[in-house]
């Protein structure tokens, strides 16, 4: 059956205001069963975990169950669901735990920067894998010499959040795990585009961002339970030693977890489906991401008959995400003149800066990025097109 694309606008209250939410790579519009649940919670009463009231008990209730979507929604084990701020955070707090001096870490020039840079201040000894520059690819074939008995962690993105290119991750991990390194896998434009399954991935951690796929802003990196417990972060001597509790710092935001709960429920639903909600998140995803593919397609086509644009990369796999430049506008431009016919799109290096150095681009004003997601339609994308038509 096709992707009821109606329906699925209809829960977002924020594309009512006519704007084509082309913006998603930076960040989703939220569904109504999202704001709903927040703000429930916030109107329930809520208490810190552990206590003995009422209160209490629901917050502990409402972690449980954002470990168990969490989970759901990639793959994992609830137990090892860590939740936090961001992704950059968290990984900022795992990469101390994982490598340090006397260490290797092999890291891509594909990856957004919160994969990047919190490896590189670790003191670890560094081992870049590069891109191919015009198709966009991360060639596997390279990782065979640059991994070896003392890497420790080899860290890849699951998809380039500018160019959405999919590397192979599982080629990448076995070459990885051949070595007993650990896989770190940056999920987070990866999730939003397709079903995910860090197991089949190889990924020891995979980190994602709920904000990204219509949840609120929480970031959560998911590992092995068993794993975790060999992991031993800096903490406050009276918080618990517990997993994963140990890699969690301060409160949780409860309220925003049960957003987090809701939007993984939100995405189960998309589709009528069967089965348990792993199962209904697989068939809903996969709808997701064809409905997202049929579009880029016109939009990538029409982007690329045009003259005056240049667009960034050919992956073989690839999400539906465009870079793209106009000859004769700055970047910012571009987008402020779209914003005017009411376009939202991104400008900038998109904090993929090793990637942006690679193409060029860095310290040019980088690119424009307009990025489909399961709520885009085709009149979002025909807008996008007849607006940079208009810069010729």
């Amino acid at each position: 059956m096709p992707f009821p694309i109606k329906e699925v606008r209809a829960t977002y209250p924020a594309l009512s205001d006519g704007f084509a939410y082309l913006d998603g790579a930076a960040g989703t519009q939220t569904p109504r069963p999202v704001i709903d649940a927040i703000a429930t919670a916030y109107r329930t009463g809520i208490g810190n975990v552990g206590g003995a009231f009422p209160a209490s008990h629901r917050s502990d209730a409402i972690v449980a169950a954002c470990r168990a979507a969490v989970a759901d929604l990639v793959g994992g084990h609830p137990d090892g669901v860590i939740l936090g701020q961001n992704m950059t955070t968290l990984t900022y707090r795992l990469s101390r735990a994982l490598a340090g001096p006397g260490d290797e870490v092999v890291l891509s020039r594909l990856d957004h920067d919160a994969n990047v840079r919190p490896w590189t201040q670790t003191g670890a000894t560094v081992r870049w894998a590069e891109v191919d520059p015009v198709t966009g690819e991360l060639p596997v074939e390279q990782y065979a010499g640059l991994i070896n008995e003392r890497t420790k962690v080899v860290a890849v993105t699951a998809a380039s959040n500018i160019l959405g290119t999919r590397p192979d991750v599982p080629a990448i991990a076995e070459l990885a795990h051949r070595a007993g390194a650990l896989m770190y896998v940056d999920g987070v434009h990866a999730t939003p585009h397709g079903p995910v399954d860090m197991r089949a991935l190889g990924a020891d951690f995979y980190a994602t961002s709920a904000y990204k796929w219509s949840g609120p802003h929480i970031g959560a990196v998911i590992a092995d339970p068993a794993l975790l417990e060999t992991i031993a972060p800096d903490k406050l001597a009276s918080s618990p030693d517990t997993v994963p509790h140990r890699f969690e710092t301060g409160t949780l935001p409860f309220a925003d977890l049960d957003g987090v709960t809701a939007a993984v429920d939100h995405l189960a639903a998309m589709v009528p489906g069967t089965g348990n909600r792993r199962e209904r998140l697989l068939t809903s995803m996969a709808a997701a991401e064809e409905h997202e593919l049929a579009l880029f397609s016109v939009l990538v086509e029409g982007l690329e008959t045009m003259p005056h644009v240049t667009v960034y990369g050919k992956p073989a796999r690839r999400t539906a995400t465009a870079y793209f430049n106009v000859v004769g506008h700055a970047p910012r431009q571009v987008a402020e003149h779209l914003a005017r016919l009411g376009v939202n799109v991104w400008s900038g290096h998109s904090y993929a800066w090793e990637l942006t150095g690679a193409l060029g681009i860095r310290d040019t004003g980088s690119a424009v990025r307009a990025g489909l997601v399961h709520y885009n339609d085709r009149s979002d994308v025909d807008r996008l097109l007849e607006g940079v038509a208009r810069l010729a």
